[in-house]
């Protein structure tokens, strides 16, 4: 076996960088030992009993926080102890928006001397009362209004629900008019325009989406009238 001395042990094995953990000089010295090791004894036992009480309350404490979280109300600007729920709303329902407009039909109704059942019926068929809708055509606000219809009609914010109403009233009226006031035609030139109804021979077009719209508007006038 090789005893040549200038082979280093790694550090950890019993010698610190080359030399004994304890050197001579170290174990010749009084460093009363004996009541020493008695002191640290007591203080690792006075530490252990810390911890140990410190682990066994800390889950109490917590259950305690959490029990009475469950059962009392959240106070102002307090924030409950242990796990909190975020929760997220992806809806909500804004309430019944069929009767939103009635002032600004009404009055449009007395302006273009229109059934107050027939404006309010077109927009629920065009927009279901949302102010904002655009269709993919580009057809705008409550009545659905083509962006040249809207500056024939005068409108300048087609989002603005009197001026969209009104606008939108005032064509009902002026197709009424041309039709001879046939609300079928009405309807259907609203829908499909006055050039589809013309072309097949002054009848509401063939088309499914135009039928549906003057069955389902028509109904609807049908209905009111005969629950008012």
């Amino acid at each position: 076996m090789d005893t040549d001395e200038s082979v280093h042990t790694p550090p950890g094995l019993g010698l610190r960088h080359g030399k004994e953990r304890r050197s001579g000089d170290r174990r010749g010295v009084d460093r009363g030992t004996g009541s020493r090791r008695r002191r640290e004894r007591r203080r690792n036992a006075a530490r252990g009993l810390f911890f140990s009480a410190l682990a066994f309350a800390i889950p109490h404490q917590v259950a305690k926080q959490e029990m009475v979280a469950a059962k009392m109300p959240l106070v102002l600007g307090s924030r409950p102890a242990g796990p909190r729920v975020t929760v997220s709303i992806d809806s909500y329902d804004v309430g019944d928006r069929t009767h939103a407009f009635d002032d600004l039909i009404r009055e449009a109704a007395r302006k273009y001397d229109l059934n107050p059942s027939l404006i309010r019926s077109v927009i629920r068929m065009e927009s279901g009362f949302n102010l904002f809708a655009v269709s993919k055509a580009g057809a705008m606000g409550l009545m659905q209004l083509m962006p040249e219809v809207a500056r024939e009609y005068g409108v300048t914010d087609a989002f603005d629900a009197r001026q969209n109403i009104m606008a939108g009233s005032w064509l009902l009226r002026d197709l009424l008019q041309r039709h001879d006031g046939n609300l079928a035609l009405t309807l259907a030139s609203y829908n499909a325009g006055p050039g589809a109804v013309a072309s097949h021979g002054n009848r509401v077009p063939p088309f499914k989406e135009t039928q549906n719209y003057v069955k389902r508007i028509t109904g609807w006038i049908a209905d009111e009238r005969a629950t008012s």
